[in-house]
């Protein structure tokens, strides 16, 4: 056994790899920003889930990475073992290797063999494997070319060797590579304990799953064979690690020693401390790392999907941290460690270092302030089920203390185990989606596979035919707005035809297009295809409304003809909307400049979390805790436009992705980049003043902006802040509106627009003023019914009661401040004093404290009083409301107040 470091092992993996032609691949994002069926990137194939469907070509046809997953939602979800289990995780890295219709079965098992046993070290009477009980490959695989004995080689059934992403998507037979920790370490206390018994027991450690994809998994349980073979193998980072460093548990390794004694550091702890709050440590543990990279790589807490998950696991480890004794925010001091540990391998927690600890510190000081309350609410309700002999905590339960408290469902349930309770989980999400309001959201262009399997179909048809070339539909929508191109195919009501009518709406591919298709924020590009003649004369025009890329290398302008009847085979031409591209490309040159003064102002925690870019306006979403002030705004309005007036030159260079960074240009959330990249650089060739990756359309220069201006600044989730701004005409036409506003106010007020401010002030004073007056006018007619009405006091027995109209009220505060008069005036005694207010009628009624105990209650009273009127109300022993019923009712129901109370006294 070679002992390695978690670093060393990490590196070994691929280098291996690399050294058998694969092609080192970065991870991609935790959030799959191109996959609606996914919450998070759970496995090493996500990133390549279109090679493996065809409906995507790589330049490389072997692949090994080490990719970021999280496993917290759907049919991954290890949350519930995290904390008790010394293997589970919800972050994790998985090494893998991919094959893409390049090598299969037998390789991929020669390649584990020699990885595990050369490269690591693992003696081979430690391992033990698993193939699909159908499988006779990969068994023969494994006993007659690598030469393991059979005994050592099990055939298991499709719950542990068949692998599917999710209930559709590519899936396959899978062989997994057991180590066995020897029979001291045996837990299931089976004497046959082998890895066939599929049990759990602690004695046999999955190291690594070599998925052999050959099936795309359908709707209703269909299987289809994929149109290649692939490789797809999977091998968590942390259990290698664990066999390699000989520790029984994952927390023990060197990828997470570091966050515990960091942890153990800020709670003062023993290392005895330690051992005898475990779970505790290694839930803090686990979760600071999950919410550092999430963060790191652009989510943020909030009530639904990922913000959820982060949410949750940032509170969940805030609850484990008052188990160790904290009681202030603690976990961005841990996160530290994580960020020191990870962040020479992944950049981004170094880079948005700020951004991610304010994050954590934030959720957790939120939580924080309502968390005695959720658990003393939960502690009551467990009580409660305790003394009615139940076992279950309902659904409404679990959600209410979600709703009012921030308690996640997650948490409930931990507490509930933890004092011998379930949860009604069913019940908690039936109530969660009785409450949650629906929300509106963008249509956006999501095609089954089904249906991209057809457009891939189709790119191959036309690259066979000649018709396109090996890369697909030649794109440049950067040398200019108009290109003569040939109609290659057309489609219709999703077939394929060789015509179109006037009136049809259609696809239109050509084998070449300047057309924008929509990306990183950028609206696509609109305008025409003209169909030309031999003569150049026109001859049919397309409408394009919108042009899209369903599969890569494809491109298809979605439109409807208007004239004419095009054809497949027919010389056109593509003009895109030229004006539209230029209000498009000021707004997305004008983003550049607001991101970077963004970071100038508030901090270099701002990142991108979002953009549109529009012809007639920008709208920018980044990473910040708190809302701008006017002198913030002011101050990144006056840096964009002097960087405009700067007139900068706008320059797009391609370079390698690693070279861009490396000289500072900014990569954004969820963004996919290949080896090569386009740099937008503004400023000139010294430090500019502004440098990002960006594939979109952009002015020449700054000046051509004209004007930009921030009109709105608005909170969209927690520590995310949203901008919208204008430019060019749009700029032209808010100054105008706001101009033409000032004049108007300036005419109403009589003064000069200079004026405005001023005489507002003066009006808004006078106003004040009046308002004072009127209050105290108010109140003295008020004191004056008041007055009148001790007129009507009555004695019954001997309790004073006072029920009457107040004529001079004017809402219901006034009711209460008559009672206060009365019970002021009296000591001991009973009110009940109404009004109508608004046309509807409402009431107030007091009991003094020294009569509540003679049988006396407002609520009661006042729900009886309500009562005879048609309303309801109710409230405290010593102060209630009523409203609602017939006002015309109001004076008779109150008449009934002394023989109400009679009826109260004599009950005591």
């Amino acid at each position: 056994m070679k002992w390695m470091t978690s670093e060393e092992a990490r590196q070994a993996f691929l280098d291996f790899f690399a050294q058998r032609g694969h092609a080192i691949v970065a991870s991609s994002s935790l959030i799959p920003h191109d996959d609606p069926t996914l919450l998070f990137t759970n496995a090493g194939m996500n990133q390549f889930k279109d090679v493996f469907l065809g409906l995507e070509k790589r330049p490389y046809t072997r692949a090994t990475t080490v990719q970021k997953c999280m496993r917290v939602s759907g049919k991954h979800n290890d949350l519930e073992n995290v904390g008790p289990s010394p293997r589970h995780h919800t972050f994790f890295e998985m090494l893998g290797n991919f094959s893409f219709g390049d090598y299969f079965k037998r390789e991929a098992i020669r390649f584990a063999w020699d990885l595990v046993t050369e490269v690591y070290g693992i003696p081979p009477d430690r391992l033990v494997f698993t193939v699909f009980e159908d499988d006779d490959e990969a068994y023969d695989a494994w006993v007659h070319d690598i030469g393991v004995p059979p005994e050592r080689v099990y055939r298991m059934g499709e719950s542990t060797n068949f692998w599917m992403m999710g209930d559709t998507g590519p899936c396959g037979p899978t062989s997994e590579l057991h180590y066995d920790w020897g029979p001291e370490a045996c837990t299931c206390g089976e004497p046959d304990c082998s890895v066939a018994l599929d049990n759990g027991c602690g004695r046999w450690l999955e190291i690594w799953n070599l998925v052999f994809m050959q099936f795309d998994q359908k709707a209703a349980g269909r299987r289809v064979p994929l149109p290649q073979t692939g490789v797809d193998t999977g091998m968590g980072l942390e259990r290698i690690v664990s066999v390699l460093q000989q520790v029984s548990s994952n927390f023990e390794t060197d990828l997470f020693t570091p966050i515990i004694r960091r942890t153990q550091q800020l709670a003062g702890h023993t290392d005895a401390q330690v051992q005898e709050q475990i779970v505790a440590y290694r839930v803090i543990a686990d979760h600071s790392r999950a919410a550092a990279f999430l963060i790191g790589d652009g989510a943020l807490p909030g009530n639904v999907g990922r913000g959820y998950v982060l949410r949750m696991i940032i509170r969940r480890a805030a609850r484990y941290g008052r188990h160790l004794g904290f009681d202030e925010p603690f976990l961005a001091g841990v996160a530290e460690a994580v960020i020191e540990k990870m962040g020479p391998i992944y950049r981004e927690l170094v880079d948005r270092r700020e951004h991610i600890l304010k994050t954590i510190t934030q959720e957790e000081a939120r939580f924080l302030r309502t968390l005695d309350q959720g658990l003393n609410r939960l502690e009551e309700a467990l009580e409660r089920l305790r003394r009615e002999g139940r076992t279950v905590v309902p659904g409404e339960v679990s959600f209410d203390l979600w709703s009012t408290y921030g308690l996640p469902l997650e948490i409930t349930r931990d507490v509930a185990v933890e004092a011998g309770f379930t949860v009604d989980e069913a019940g908690y999400h039936a109530a969660d989606a009785a409450h949650r309001a629906a929300s509106a959201s963008e249509e956006l262009f999501v095609a089954d596979h089904e249906t991209l399997a057809r457009y891939a179909d189709l790119l191959d048809h036309l690259k066979s035919e000649g018709k396109l070339k090996a890369e697909g539909v030649f794109h440049d929508p950067y040398s200019g707005t108009e290109m003569v191109a040939r109609v290659v195919a057309l489609r219709r009501e999703g077939q394929t035809v060789e015509q179109a009518a006037p009136g049809d709406a259609v696809e239109v591919v050509l084998d070449r297009t300047c057309f924008y298709v929509e990306a990183g924020g950028q609206v696509s590009d609109t305008g025409q295809i003209v169909g030309l003649s031999e003569g150049g004369e026109e001859t049919w025009v397309v409408a394009v409304e919108d042009a899209r890329q369903p599969v890569s290398g494809l491109i298809v302008h979605v439109g409807r003809v208007v004239e004419g009847r095009p054809r497949v085979g027919d010389a056109a031409e593509a003009r895109v909307d030229r004006e539209r591209r230029i209000g498009i490309a000021r707004n997305h040159t004008a983003t550049h400049l607001l991101h970077r003064e963004l970071r100038r102002v508030l901090g270099e925690h701002v990142f991108q979390a979002g953009s549109l870019v529009a012809p007639d306006r920008l709208r920018f979403d980044f990473t910040h805790p708190d809302p701008l002030t006017p002198e913030q705004i002011e101050a990144i309005n006056a840096g964009v436009y002097a960087a405009i007036l700067a007139d900068y030159p706008v320059q797009p260079e391609h370079k390698p992705y690693q070279e861009a960074v490396a000289e500072g240009a900014m990569a954004l959330f969820g963004e996919k980049y290949g080896d090569v990249v386009r740099v937008i650089r503004i400023g000139g060739n010294g430090r500019p003043f502004s440098m990002e990756l960006c594939g979109g359309t952009h002015l020449r220069r700054t000046g051509e902006i004209g004007f930009f201006r921030i009109v709105s600044e608005s909170s969209v989730g927690a520590g995310l802040r949203r901008i919208e701004a204008v430019t060019g005409w749009g700029a032209y036409r808010f100054v105008e509106g706001r101009l033409s506003v000032l004049e108007e106010a300036a005419t109403a007020l009589d003064c000069s627009p200079d004026e405005v401010g001023q005489r507002a002030q003066e009006l808004q004073a006078a106003l004040q003023e009046s308002k004072r007056a009127l209050a105290r006018l108010r109140r003295t007619l008020l004191r004056q019914d008041f007055e009148r009405m001790m007129g009507r006091v009555r004695q019954v027995g001997n309790v004073t009661v006072l029920a009457a109209p107040v004529e001079a009220a004017w809402d219901m505060d006034s009711l209460r401040q008559v009672t206060d008069w009365f019970r002021d005036r009296v000591r001991s005694g009973v009110v009940v004093v109404g009004a109508v207010l608004n046309g509807r009628p409402g009431l107030v009624a007091a009991v003094t404290q020294d009569l509540t105990g003679r049988g006396l209650h407002a609520g009661r009273l006042i729900q009886r009083v309500a009562g005879l009127m048609g309303g309801k109300g109710g409230g405290r022993p010593t102060m209630a409301n009523a409203g609602g019923g017939d006002p015309a009712r109001m004076e008779q129901a109150l008449e009934q107040v002394p023989t109400l109370v009679e009826e109260l006294l004599e009950g005591e």
